[in-house]
């Protein structure tokens, strides 16, 4: 007797895998986070570490403006000037709660923070930028993330943060500029690691 039962070829299953996948990533942004961090974990998405002793400008091959620079309010409400963080390695991450590939690399961020360890010299700076701390802080709260958020207080130049996040820059011990990164990555990376210490060692 022969089995009438309709039989899926294995193209047709991997389709219907595709869509499911697909539809997914469109009515639940949080599956996207997790494809996202799954992709970082196999290696991709390393964030590329310019040379630590060169400023750099995408623009350009002149050094980084020494004078690029922006306010932040912190969780107490106390002003920071970056400009004022002379002598330390300060990285700054803009992000919003609202965007999925902020929400993926924010765990390899504390990963990153984690490794670094107690280091007076390196800063890190999680800059939400629609401005709201209190929407920042609920939302880190339920992520159970524990990371070191600001909001803006001043105009973030365009050479940091181009309208695109997430974002990501470096500034070294004399307020240069010397990392950029548009887009999502793995800053637990230990290729990344390695160059903050290098460059809060010089």
């Amino acid at each position: 007797m022969k089995d009438n039962k309709p039989r899926f070829s294995i193209a047709s299953k991997i389709i219907y895998g595709v869509l499911v996948v697909l539809i997914l990533l469109m009515f639940w942004p949080a599956s996207r986070a997790v494809l996202q961090q799954g992709l970082m974990k196999i290696g991709l998405f390393k964030p590329k570490v310019e040379n630590a002793s060169t400023p750099i400008d995408e623009h350009s091959s002149e050094l980084a403006d020494a004078n690029e620079g922006v306010t932040l309010t912190d969780v107490d409400g106390k002003s920071i000037r970056t400009a004022d963080l002379k002598g330390k390695v300060v990285f700054i991450n803009f992000w919003a709660t609202w965007c999925g590939p902020c929400v993926a690399e924010m765990p390899s961020i504390q990963k990153l923070i984690s490794q670094i360890g107690q280091q007076d010299d390196i800063v890190f700076m999680l800059v939400e930028v629609e401005g709201d701390m209190d929407v920042a802080q609920e939302f880190l709260k339920k992520q159970k993330l524990d990371l070191p958020v600001f909001v803006p207080q001043s105009e973030i130049p365009t050479t940091w943060m181009s309208g695109a996040i997430p974002a990501t820059v470096v500034l070294d011990k004399h307020g240069q500029r010397v990392f950029t990164h548009k887009g999502m990555a793995d800053y637990s990376d230990p290729e990344f690691v390695d160059y903050l210490k290098k460059l809060a060692s010089k």
